[in-house]
């Protein structure tokens, strides 16, 4: 049992560490342009995909010794979810105006892409057997 967590809690640290430093970039960044920091559900974005990305690779985790030819698939219905939450809970929030604006739309896209490539490049490791 422990060998199975310790590498999922080793992807959530790596991560969670990921995620603060782009947050605060981000925070940052909208600081510099004098934007608002907290608006178009920024902290809510970077939580929900997160949270996603460590459940779907714990997932991942466990499945990867019984059904390792099916984890891309699983990775693909990860990320399928993911767009699902976004449509479901966040794009009604952000068409209220009627569009999604450019920083409604980087306050999603921002955390999305950067779990992704974190799920991706640790998905990578997973099948090459190196984790």
């Amino acid at each position: 049992m422990i060998n199975t967590i310790k590498p999922i809690l080793f992807f959530g640290s790596k991560l969670l560490a990921a995620l603060v430093v782009v947050f605060c970039i981000h925070l940052f960044i909208l600081n510099l342009q004098q934007l608002p920091l907290f608006d178009n559900q920024i902290t809510a974005s970077y939580l929900v995909n997160g949270f996603l990305a460590f459940i779907i690779f714990a997932i991942l985790y466990k499945l990867r010794i019984k059904y390792l030819d099916l984890l891309g698939f699983v990775y693909m219905g990860g990320s399928f979810l993911k767009f699902g939450i976004y449509f479901i809970f966040f794009n009604p929030i952000f068409k209220q105006n009627g569009e999604v604006s450019k920083l409604e739309a980087t306050s999603f896209l921002i955390p999305y892409l950067l779990c992704l490539l974190i799920e991706t490049y640790y998905l990578i490791k997973l099948l090459n057997k190196t984790l």
